[in-house]
């Protein structure tokens, strides 16, 4: 009889315990799950930084390694161009992608020289190819900004859903950027326009694939991610003396916080060129239906144009 209670007794004990093993398993595939995922979209994401891999390196290498010939805005330049040409040459930029990065170089080159003749910040080194005291390379900077979102855009399958009209949006991204040359002179009113941005962008998310599985997330917290990675590479770019901000003339100290609100309204000027970009390239007869922000699943599809045929059921919210 005590042979037969202890048989029960073991029997209980195993179907207690093969619940929790269950578990526990289910929980280990979970955790192996997330870090595959996480490593993946890592990986993804360097990949797409490839041109600002590059600037930083640039900036390293010729502040620690004087270059002959040139000065060092002049070599940062040559880099710079010989980036862009390799990056179109080797076909991981198209030409209609240069084209919208070529236009977010001229758009940050006047702001960096309005800003540089404010005195927001300077370029104190010598440089033969300077437009009133900005050197050419730092519209690259701005430029590597929508490299990024071009390669992350291909990369991740990008899909945009309940996009807001374009008659709402273009004008609050040229209200964002005329913002940025009034408040010198009128009202700084980046908060009201942060809080617009909320309101138009309220229902609009982003969706992105990771290694086979999509995922969605609100375009605003795309673009504080976004934003305040930008801000983290200031910091960086400010270390290695890309340029500088009055309180940093004597030592190099991190960037006032208050930049991150400025990148993240900048965040949408060049999202809003980039997504432009990739609508006019898709050419879908649901072309009306997205702008509009009509229909069960409105989207901004991929550079070529195809359905990517990812039902809601296999979405996960972030």
């Amino acid at each position: 009889m005590m042979r037969g209670a202890e048989k029960r007794t073991a029997a209980m004990r195993r179907a207690v315990k093969r619940p929790t093993d269950k578990r526990e398993v289910a929980i280990r595939r979970a955790l192996t799950r997330l870090l595959a995922q996480l490593t993946h979209f890592g990986i993804q994401q360097a990949l797409s930084c490839v041109f600002p891999v590059v600037i930083f390196a640039s900036l390293a290498l010729t502040r620690y390694i004087p270059l002959p010939l040139l000065p060092r805005y002049d070599w940062l330049l040559v880099i710079c161009l010989l980036m862009q040409w390799w990056m179109l040459r080797s076909g991981l930029e198209t030409k209609d992608e240069m084209k919208v990065i070529a236009l977010f170089h001229l758009i940050g080159l006047a702001l960096e020289i309005f800003k540089v003749h404010m005195g927001s910040w300077s370029y104190p080194e010598p440089g033969y190819f300077k437009i009133f005291g900005v050197p050419l390379y730092s519209g690259f900077m701005y430029a590597s900004v929508a490299s990024y979102m071009c390669q992350a855009w291909r990369r991740l399958r990008l899909e945009l859903v309940k996009w807001p009209p374009f008659p709402l949006v273009v004008p609050l991204a040229a209200a964002i950027y005329l913002n940025f040359f009034t408040h010198h002179y009128w009202v700084d009113i980046r908060w009201w326009l942060t809080g617009l941005v909320f309101i138009v962008f309220w229902r609009s998310r982003v969706l992105f694939e990771v290694n086979g599985s999509r995922y969605r997330m609100p375009v605003a917290l795309s673009f504080v991610l976004i934003g305040f990675f930008i801000w983290v590479a200031e910091n960086i770019a400010t270390f290695f003396g890309a340029w500088q901000y009055p309180d940093q003339a004597g030592a190099w100290r991190l960037v006032h916080t208050g930049k991150l609100s400025s990148w993240f309204l900048l965040v949408i000027v060049s999202f809003l060129i980039v997504a432009t970009l990739k609508l006019v390239k898709g050419r879908r007869p649901r072309t009306a239906q997205t702008l509009s922000g009509e229909g069960p699943m409105q989207t901004m599809q991929g550079e070529n144009g195809e359905r990517n045929g990812y039902g809601r059921g296999t979405e996960l919210e972030i």
